[in-house]
Parts: C-alpha cells; sequence; structure tokens
C-alpha cells in the first residue's frame, strides 16, 4: 500500500436510485442522514436492534426496510453504499472491515479517518446540491463545512449569488411582488429571478435598491417612463413585456407589494397569455398589512377587530365610477385599510362619517412605510383632512381607520 498521505477528498455525486445502500444503526445519525438516502432513491435496509421514533416511522411507512437486530459479517454484499452509526466499536469495526473487502463506499460516524467515504454538508436550491468538504493540515472542519454551504445556498436562494440558468433557461415574464419598499421584504424566489433577468421592468413603488444591485447587461426600464404613442400607460407596458418576451429575453416585471393587490398583474398575465408567452407570478408582502405592521399597527387585534377591509381610494366616494359600498363600510367594526388615497382622504372620511362611523374613530397614515423615510401621522376621521395638509403627507402612504390605531407603542 502507499505511503498515507494527507490529501484532499475526490468529489462525486453518487446516483443510487434502486440500488442498496445499508445504514447499520438506527440512532440520531441515521434519523439525520436516511431522509437524504430516500430522496435519492435508494433501496435502504436498516440493520439495528433499535431505532429512533421518527427512523421507526420511516419503516412503518415503507420508506425503508427494518431488520432488527445487530450487525452481521456479510450484511453488506452487493451493497453499493454504507453507513455505519451505531454505538459498538466493534460492531463498527467489522461492518468497516467488510466494506474495505467488498470495495463498497463506507461513511463511519465514529471514526472519520478509517472511513472510505465523507458525508459532505449538503444543501439544496432550484434544482441546485451544493456539497461541501473541509479538510487540510488541522483536520475535517464540519462545522465550517455547514457554515460554507449555508452561504452558499443562501445567497442562491436570495439572489446575492448571481447563477443564471443557461442550457434549461426559457424565456418568459415572471411578475414579482416586491413588496412594500425595504429591499429585504421582497421574497427569495422572486430576489433569485430578479438576479437572473436580462430585462427588467420596474414600477415606481418598488423596491429600488435592489435595481442597484443588477449586473450592467441587464436593462432596466423605468415602467412610468415607456412611451405611450397611442396606447394607455398599461398597454404600452404590456405591449413592453410582450416585445422582450418575444426577443427571447427573461423578463421581470417588478411590482411593489403584490402583483394582484391593486397591482394589474393579472391584465398583464391575460395579456402574455394571449400572446402565448409563459408567466409565472412571484407573491410579494402587500403594503396594506405590512406598512401598518412597521409602524406598530396590528390590522387585527384580541378583542379589538376581528377582520380588516382593503380598499383602493383613488376613486372618489361620490365619482360615479367607484365600485366600494362606503356605507357598508361604515358600518363595519373592524379596521379599513386605505391604499391610494392620500388626495381622497378628505372626501372618505366625510362620508364614513355621514354613514355612521364615529367622527373620533383614530386615523394613522404611513408615509413611505418600510423605508428609511418612514414617517407616521396620527388624526381622527374628523381631523385627518386638515392633519394631512398640516403636515404634508405625501404618497405612497397606507391609511389605516380603527382602534387598532390606539393599540402598541409605537404610536405618534
Amino acid at each position: 500500500m502507499a505511503e498515507h498521505v494527507d490529501r484532499p477528498a475526490y468529489p462525486v455525486g453518487l446516483r443510487l436510485n434502486g440500488r442498496r445502500v445499508v445504514v447499520v444503526g438506527g440512532g440520531q445519525v441515521a434519523q439525520r442522514r436516511l431522509p437524504g438516502l430516500i430522496a435519492a432513491g435508494a433501496d435502504i435496509v436498516l440493520v439495528s436492534p433499535s431505532a429512533t421514533p421518527s427512523v421507526e416511522a420511516m419503516a412503518d411507512a415503507g420508506e425503508i426496510r427494518w431488520e432488527r437486530r445487530g450487525y452481521v459479517d456479510g450484511d453488506l454484499t452487493d451493497t453499493w453504499y454504507a453507513l455505519i452509526a451505531t454505538d459498538d466499536d466493534a460492531a463498527n469495526e467489522a461492518a468497516s472491515a467488510e466494506a474495505e473487502r467488498t470495495r463498497t463506499w463506507c461513511v463511519r460516524s465514529d471514526d472519520a479517518e478509517a472511513a472510505t467515504a465523507w458525508t459532505p454538508a449538503t444543501g439544496r436550491s432550484e434544482g441546485v446540491t451544493v456539497a461541501v468538504l473541509t479538510a487540510g493540515a488541522h483536520g475535517r472542519d464540519p462545522r465550517h463545512s455547514a457554515a460554507v454551504r449555508d452561504a452558499i445556498v443562501e445567497g442562491l436562494r436570495d439572489g446575492s449569488i448571481a447563477a443564471p440558468h443557461h442550457r434549461t433557461r426559457t424565456a418568459g415574464v415572471a411578475l414579482v411582488g416586491g413588496g412594500p419598499g425595504d429591499p429585504d421584504l421582497i421574497t427569495v424566489r422572486g430576489r433569485r429571478l430578479l438576479a437572473e433577468a436580462d430585462v427588467v421592468i420596474a414600477d415606481r413603488l418598488g423596491p429600488r435598491d435592489l435595481l442597484d444591485e443588477l449586473p450592467p447587461h441587464v436593462e432596466v426600464i423605468d415602467a412610468a417612463k415607456i412611451p405611450y404613442g397611442r396606447y394607455m400607460a398599461q398597454e404600452a407596458i404590456n405591449n413592453a413585456l410582450i416585445e422582450h418576451a418575444k426577443a427571447g429575453k427573461a423578463v421581470v416585471r417588478l411590482k411593489g407589494g403584490d402583483p394582484f393587490v391593486f397591482g394589474r398583474g393579472m391584465e398583464e398575465a391575460q395579456a402574455l397569455a394571449a400572446e402565448g408567452i409563459p408567466c409565472t407570478v412571484v407573491p410579494g408582502i402587500s403594503s396594506s398589512i405590512s406598512v401598518p405592521g412597521a409602524a406598530g399597527i396590528p390590522v387585527t387585534h384580541r378583542g379589538v377587530a376581528h377582520e380588516f377591509t382593503v380598499v383602493s381610494g383613488h376613486v372618489a366616494p361620490d365619482d360615479e365610477r367607484s365600485l366600494v359600498d362606503w356605507a357598508a363600510l361604515a358600518r363595519l367594526r373592524g379596521t379599513l385599510v386605505l391604499l391610494m388615497a392620500v388626495d381622497k382622504i378628505g372626501a372618505i372620511a366625510r362620508t364614513l362619517v355621514e354613514h355612521g362611523r364615529s367622527p373620533e374613530t383614530p386615523v394613522a397614515l404611513v408615509q413611505e412605510g418600510t423605508t428609511a423615510a418612514q414617517r407616521r401621522v396620527d388624526a381622527t376621521l374628523d381631523t385627518v383632512a386638515e392633519r394631512v395638509a398640516a403636515e404634508d403627507v405625501r404618497p405612497p402612504a397606507v391609511i389605516v381607520i380603527g382602534a387598532v390605531v390606539e393599540i402598541g407603542a409605537d404610536r405618534g
């Protein structure tokens, strides 16, 4: 045998689907490793006189075969891979010796140096498997391996590590809800798709800070500046989405909040479907609940409000285009959340009072919620119009009406 030299392990991915794998020992190590082996489709035999409840449940479900006994020589016959994880030193040594004789790749939980294989710290994200091993002059360091793995997987998930697809990538559009404004509040999937985009068509209310992180080749289009020509604004945006997708680009339509909460997301999805363009919808955190929460206001609270209603205030109550039953809203006892209502709040407040809401009902206006410029202005239905003027409250702002405004320490 060649002289022992401290050399790195050779990384390889084992394809175990339908192949015999033997696990010796049914304790905590087996409990952690078995789900991965099951997911790989291995034909698993567990050899152990006892097992943890979780391992026993895997056997009861038919995911593994359990032979309730100790290890005996010959258990590794025709085995592709073995995991030895008992608290019996003699059984571990015997099983390891059989693995060496039969040329079976073998992992040992009690003595990594005596094993012929090591289990890397493994994580997965969108079809990518990350496996990390550390070794060197100071020996293996499983905790460092796990930390490196976590950092890489998290980077892939949140898009901070840009790894665009090439072979499997298809053109299309993703309607991504960017959340209320804070770039940390976009979903993991939304951030990943943003990192993989060729073209981003962004709303003014989307998380603008994320655009600075995009690679230089990504074309960023401000939706507010798309030339309309003979089209209305939404038609122009629809056409821009279609044009870039048909050019073979991966397009992200980045919106504030959620695409389907006053975001016209369905209009865009329908336009894309009519052209046969693949469309993915990625939900976002709606400002209707996140912005009040950021200002210390719960939209529901036990004993105070059992419901909350979200209403668009971009059309005044007396406008014939209004689809809102303001009289019914005035009779509700719960929380009313208004979006896009700053310039109509005076008329809305008067209408609610006329239909029965108390003029003393608390109101909070949260401007630029979840961003560094966030501020909160408190009033009542009776005073809100003058407070908006006096404090120069401007859009975007979320308006909360109801008793929940007075709950919590973050008032004023």
